[in-house]
């Protein structure tokens, strides 16, 4: 009895190290890279074949590309992963904003350079925070390259916007009188880590590095007005929700939304919001933050996978 309990137990051992030889790690699967658009250096992650279906991967604020590290290795043996950092965050080029204009029309024009510097004319946009605004713009400028749409707490709806946005609001009424209170808070490292924590009642799970780090990268010279002025042209992204909602009811994109309910900015309404533009969206409520990622990567890895295969 006792050997076969030995037995037993080898086998299970051997069975989970042969699951988890089936995900590759991050180095054996990501590439990092930078390429010039624009006269700036973009910097990228890339993994998977480059004649695979192509995902697109825009990321949130404060982070960058690396919020995506965890679930590229989870998609690369079939897909090919494109994860590319804005002007002014993370690796790329963070010229003044004396000299670059930080509008979301800006960015969004420079990621669609970048593309087509890669050669990229097809892709699944994956969404995220700031992602969205950049994606949506995208999806305007060239909808034939829209091969689908993953969502992952990205607005396109007003009640998306959650309590918080009270405070922003009023810098965008008023910007003198409101910018010092509103970015030293916007920009704190508490802000920080409630981006990523919200309610969760499992914040053991949550590394405090994503958000230490981030507070680095907000810490660096020149970043405060870079990150003041690109958040004052927020306020563009709420008056076009109207025009991204019509390019949604015309294109009826395949959508998979996946949404973090203890996200203290987004509300959970703005998730249900895109089925009254794409009644075939998929919707999922996760058990986890603004950056779900943090929390359920493979639970969204593994809707992703079944959305992308819908898609071939």
């Amino acid at each position: 009895m006792l050997k076969r309990a030995f037995l037993m137990a080898g086998l299970a051992l051997f069975g989970n190290a042969a699951h988890a030889q089936t995900v590759a790690s991050t180095s054996q699967t990501t590439t990092y890279n930078s390429i010039a658009v624009d006269d700036l250096k973009i910097f990228y992650r890339e993994a998977g074949p480059r004649d695979a279906p192509t995902v697109l991967l825009l990321h949130g604020f404060p982070t960058s590309s690396r919020m995506y590290d965890t679930l590229i290795p989870k998609l690369a043996n079939r897909y090919h992963l494109v994860a590319p950092d804005y002007p002014g965050f993370g690796n790329s080029d963070a010229p003044s904003a004396e000299t670059f204009a930080y509008t979301f029309d800006h960015l969004a024009a420079v990621i669609g350079d970048f593309t087509e510097k890669l050669g990229v004319k097809s892709y699944v946009l994956f969404m995220q925070d700031y992602g969205g605004p950049v994606g949506f713009r995208l999806a305007l400028a060239h909808p034939e390259r829209v091969r689908g749409m993953i969502v992952q707490n990205a607005v396109a709806h007003i009640e998306g916007l959650g309590p918080a946005w009270e405070a922003r609001k009023a810098y965008w009424q008023d910007r003198a009188a409101n910018e010092a209170s509103f970015m030293s808070s916007f920009t704190s490292l508490d802000a920080c880590r409630q981006r990523h924590v919200g309610t969760s009642p499992r914040p053991e799970r949550y590394n405090p590095d994503t958000w230490t780090d981030e507070f680095a990268s907000l810490s660096r010279p020149g970043q405060y007005k870079i990150q003041a002025d690109l958040f004052y042209d927020y306020r563009s992204n709420v008056a076009s929700y109207p025009k991204w909602q019509a390019w949604l009811r015309q294109h009826q994109p395949p959508m998979l939304v996946v949404w973090g309910k203890y996200d203290p900015s987004f509300a959970v309404a703005g998730a249900g919001a895109y089925a009254r533009d794409v009644p075939n969206a998929e919707i999922h409520l996760l058990d986890a933050g603004h950056f779900a990622l943090d929390e359920a990567v493979d639970e969204i890895a593994d809707l992703v996978r079944a959305f992308l295969a819908k898609l071939n």
